[in-house]
């Protein structure tokens, strides 16, 4: 039976690796020393030209199925390891069959859970880990993704700052929805704590985590992040009319957590209005081009991301999720975001660019609503933002090639109440 190859990038170095040896049993000249983590296959990392890409034997129909399912991740921008091939068709040279072989791209800077404990990680970045895998879990529910396997060990981390970035390693058993329902997110859940608690034994019994530390109180920690981090993901914000301050400080805790806000659900009732948001990640870039299309302004990428939340409130809050969005956007430019760019003063322009100015103008607009307790209107932080904040900031101008350390710190709000 001839070599199969399923592939996302034709690379002649496929062509040159030993596929009829069965993997465990490759020379290491192919082999690239790097940290693995535990797998109930046989998984090594394969030296491709340049590129070092992780290899994996397992059954033809699993490897299909999930290079499949990966790349169907990677389509949706969720945390996970690229597919780069399967190779099947393989047999020894007395013609024994062996299992094929799935190749991922190895996500650079990554670490699995057991290289990280091995470097004694003191007990709250431990918990951190588990945090990182929260977040993951939580991203992949809310795309329609069952995993079926969550783990430390089908997982791989890297450092992000203070904090860890975790991404999906093992797709074989996970499976795609339009949505998923409870059920299933806690026994995704439930998956999690009981091999979480596992791995956890497995270290404490070989001395690599704190006597003290209880394998299942930690794996608990998991359960307890997800079902927090679940809920200021989905559940219902309500508040009154006046008080829209306080759906832009829900949208602020979602983008500190990663999530980008992509649309609003609203329905109103008798008392006033009751919101809820369905966070979407989605891809880089997506902020800019959408102010640019709606609005024909282009600016930075977290410029566009804050002026689109204020648009889709500004939407929301005049009652037109029915309208064209397009419309909306025009009525937004007219009555939100031109008056205050019009407005600044010749001699304040050279300050900083217009849409930096107005994404100030917001930031400043949310101090004041939260110091009032009460939606403070765009024109007032404006007039604010004038009097106290913009005048005290240097020119943009004056800032390039000069030494930063001796520049002095200009505080972003006024002291006092408006």
């Amino acid at each position: 039976m001839p070599l199969q190859y399923m592939t996302s990038r034709a690379d002649p170095a496929l062509l040159d690796l030993p596929w009829s040896t069965p993997l465990e049993e490759w020379d290491q000249s192919h082999l690239a020393a790097l940290p693995r983590g535990i797998s109930r296959h046989i998984v090594r990392f394969v030296k491709l030209g340049r590129r070092i890409i992780a290899a994996k034997e397992i059954k033809d129909d699993v490897a299909v199925r999930e290079y499949e399912m990966l790349r169907n991740l990677t389509r949706m921008g969720l945390p996970s390891v690229a597919p780069f091939g399967v190779v099947s068709g393989r047999e020894t040279p007395e013609g024994e069959p062996l299992d094929a072989i799935l190749l991922t791209e190895h996500l650079q800077f990554s670490l699995p859970y057991r290289a990280l404990f091995s470097q004694r990680l003191q007990p709250d970045t431990v918990l951190r880990l588990l945090d990182a895998l929260a977040v993951l879990l939580a991203r992949l529910h809310l795309a329609g993704f069952w995993w079926g396997d969550v783990s430390l060990s089908n997982t791989l981390f890297r450092r992000d700052a203070g904090a860890f970035a975790a991404y999906l390693v093992d797709a074989e058993t996970g499976q795609l929805f339009p949505s998923i329902s409870d059920g299933q997110r806690a026994h995704d859940l439930d998956i999690a704590r009981v091999n979480i608690a596992g791995e956890l034994m497995d270290l404490a019994a070989g001395g690599v985590i704190p006597d003290d530390a209880d394998p299942i109180d930690i794996s608990e920690r998991i359960v307890l992040r997800y079902n927090q981090l679940w809920e200021e993901l989905t559940g219902l914000e309500r508040f009154e009319r006046g008080d829209r301050w306080q759906l832009e400080e829900r949208v602020r805790r979602l983008n500190q957590l990663g999530f980008d806000v992509d649309e609003f659900e609203m329905s109103t009732d008798l008392d006033g209005a009751s919101i809820q948001i369905q966070p979407k990640v989605v891809d880089a870039g997506h902020h800019r081009r959408r102010l640019l299309r709606l609005t024909g302004l282009d600016v930075h990428e977290n410029q566009a991301r804050r002026l689109l939340n204020d648009l889709d409130a500004f939407r929301a809050g005049e009652g037109r999720d029915e309208d064209a969005e397009e419309l909306a956007a025009h009525d937004w430019m007219l009555r939100v975001y031109e008056p205050v760019v019009r407005n600044i003063p010749e001699e304040l322009s050279a300050k900083l660019e217009d849409a930096q100015i107005f994404h100030e103008v917001l930031e400043h607009r949310w101090y004041l609503s939260e110091r009032t307790g009460h939606d403070v209107t765009t024109q007032w932080a404006f007039a604010d933002y004038l009097a106290h904040v913009l005048p005290a900031k240097p020119d943009e101008k004056s800032v390039v090639g000069v030494d930063t350390v001796e520049m002095p710190v200009i505080a972003m709000f006024p002291p006092d109440e408006p």
